[in-house]
């Protein structure tokens, strides 16, 4: 047995046919949608589908929304898919049936099916979080996933209640070593009026991934900044030395002390972050 998890906020034009999907792909799957605040019909559709309804008595955000969802899990494999008939519920035995040689499948978006004003802003994310992480990631904040519920039991604090769950999950399942595969799927248009804000949200998931991977990895973001300063002051010091006659120019000397401060500190948080993995 599995259970599906659907955070929905005002997803009535969509829910009853998601869940429809899931009933068809996963017949045997318990699927829980938490009806995070609706202010339309979402809830009696989904129960009328026959899904568990949990409701909350104020908007509580995506995140937190899956939260509640996933205390309710019975099964030790949990499904993650959202409710407004973007993502390919049918494909979910895809991903169902690579758990046991991964323990997270997520499935990965094609990049010319996302919306154009996102494409920039998560090109740049998913670059940035493929760099620091030393491994492509074909889709960053994917909203349909598998995974073992060991995982979530790992992470459950980190996890935030914003949209930012599902980034966090990946980074923090990759900065672990758990096996994770990524399988391309289609993304449609959704139905009914986004609830993502472009420019915030893009700012706190670019903050997500530098505050994640210091948590797990610190070094991966100190050395690179340390090697960068050391190298600046470097060639201010032979510039200003060979150009300038200047020698043992101030400005140098202060970038090189910064490389040094931020490299040292860099190696006092990884050794603080392996002390708490004890």
């Amino acid at each position: 047995m599995k259970q599906c998890n659907i955070p929905a906020r005002d997803e009535e034009e969509s829910i009853g046919q998601v869940i429809r999907e899931i009933k068809n792909a996963l017949p045997e799957s318990e699927i829980i949608v938490v009806n995070d605040a609706s202010r339309d019909s979402t809830p009696l559709i989904a129960f009328q589908e026959g899904a568990k309804v949990i409701n909350t008595n104020s908007p509580q955000g995506y995140g937190k929304a899956l939260k509640i969802g996933i205390r309710e899990a019975k099964y030790p494999i949990i499904a993650i898919i959202d409710g407004d008939g973007t993502y390919p519920a049918n494909l979910l035995p895809s991903l169902v049936k690579e758990i046991g040689k991964f323990d997270m499948v997520i499935g990965a978006r094609e990049p010319r099916k996302i919306p154009w004003l996102r494409r920039p802003a998560k090109g740049v994310l998913q670059f940035l979080a493929s760099y620091l992480m030393g491994q492509k990631i074909p889709d960053l904040n994917s909203g349909m996933r598998v995974f073992k519920r060991e995982i979530i039991q790992e992470f459950y604090h980190l996890l935030p209640d914003g949209f930012s769950f599902t980034s966090t999950l990946t980074l923090a399942a990759l900065s672990e070593g758990y096996r994770v595969k990524f399988i391309p799927i289609l993304y449609f248009p959704r139905k009914g009026r986004s609830k993502i804000n472009p420019f915030k949200d893009t700012f706190n998931f670019f903050l997500l991934i530098i505050r994640t991977i210091l948590y797990f990895n610190p070094l991966k973001v100190f050395l690179p900044l340390s090697f960068f300063l050391l190298s600046l002051g470097l060639f201010i010091l032979l510039y200003t030395a060979l150009v300038l006659g200047k020698v043992m120019d101030i400005t140098s000397i202060v970038v090189i002390l910064t490389g040094v401060q931020v490299g040292v500190l860099g190696l006092l948080a990884d050794l603080i972050v392996r002390r708490l993995k004890k």
